[in-house]
């Protein structure tokens, strides 16, 4: 990279029900970074009790579901930013499979990481994806309590900050 360009941004994110997608694009408009959301293709159930199950139980069992197609050329981008909800004290499976898909090209970017969570769990989230990535640390964290469905004023604050640290 030439001294004083512009680090090329991504923001690889999976979203259940709009809280980290909210993050996402907001970060992705304040900061002009590109947005790549990873699908499967068979979606989690977003209510009820197999909602909590099947998250649940495909996180703790570290599942790699498969996912929709995406396209993507990671050799384009200097700085990745992770986001992921927390299920189960753990990032979601479809970053897994992201990330075992694409894990050599991923080690020679630099990366934060943004969490949504309503339960807890988020620093050993936070933790478990930075050992699956192969990395010391992230260059910045940021941990949400729902800052869609539960928007306070602080949570838009704590997004700036992060914006401005990235």
């Amino acid at each position: 990279m030439i001294l004083g360009e512009k680090m090329k941004k991504l923001i690889i994110y999976y979203s259940m029900l709009g809280n980290t997608d909210y993050v996402a694009r907001y970060i992705a408009k304040k900061k002009e970074c590109d947005l790549l959301r990873i699908e499967c293709e068979k979606e989690y159930p977003t209510r009820g009790i197999s909602k909590f199950y099947q998250a649940g139980k495909s996180s703790v069992m570290e599942e790699e579901p498969k996912l929709k197609k995406y396209e993507v050329d990671l050799t384009k981008y200097d700085y990745i930013i992770w986001g992921t909800p927390v299920w189960a004290s753990n990032f979601v499976p479809p970053l897994r499979t992201f990330i075992k898909e694409n894990k050599e090209e991923l080690k020679k970017k630099k990366m934060s990481i943004f969490v949504c969570f309503s339960g807890g769990g988020a620093e050993k989230a936070i933790e478990k994806l930075k050992k699956y990535l192969g990395i010391d640390s992230f260059e910045k964290k940021l941990v949400l309590i729902n800052p869609k469905i539960k928007y306070k004023k602080e949570n838009e604050e704590e997004i700036n900050r992060f914006c401005d640290n990235i």
